[in-house]
């Protein structure tokens, strides 16, 4: 199952990429919706290899997944791949300069089930397509619009 938006950013595509790489606001923003974060290699570089455990409940039952920081190619792309109970996903962040202050980026994001019941929860999500899509994109353009905001407080 796939989801994908893209968005124009007003601001240089150095820029995006740097407060994309920013895990750190990552880390702390899921800590306080309650996930448990734990960077695996603690104070390893931002490069490939980067990874984090998290942990958190979902529909009553406790997950646990593995994130991996599969691709880091500065300013351009970023991609993740996650591996949870019966469920892969892939999560790809392409920028692409429009000009020399506008950035276009572009999220992707795969879920592949492994299992019967991961098969099972696809296939529920799939009935509710259409609001998970614009659900995802809003959330992309929230993000986008910050991203925006705080480039031009800071600029």
């Amino acid at each position: 199952m796939q989801f994908s938006s893209k968005e124009d950013i007003e601001a240089p595509i150095a820029d995006v990429f740097a407060m994309l790489a920013e895990f750190e606001a990552y880390e702390r923003s899921a800590l306080r919706r309650g996930i448990e974060v734990q960077r695996v290699n603690e104070h390893a570089p931002q490069a490939t290899g980067l990874a984090w455990d998290a942990a958190f409940t979902m529909r009553g039952k406790h997950r646990k997944v593995h994130v991996v920081l599969t691709a880091y190619d500065p300013p351009n792309a970023m991609r993740f791949e996650t591996d949870s109970q019966g469920l892969d996903g892939l999560l790809t962040v392409d920028l692409l300069a429009l000009s020399p202050r506008r950035t276009r980026m572009a999220v992707v994001m795969n879920l592949t089930p492994k299992t019967l019941s991961a098969r099972l929860f696809v296939q529920s999500l799939k009935l509710a397509k259409s609001n998970l899509t614009k659900r995802f994109k809003v959330k992309v353009a929230d993000y986008a619009k910050a991203m925006e905001e705080r480039f031009t407080s800071t600029a």
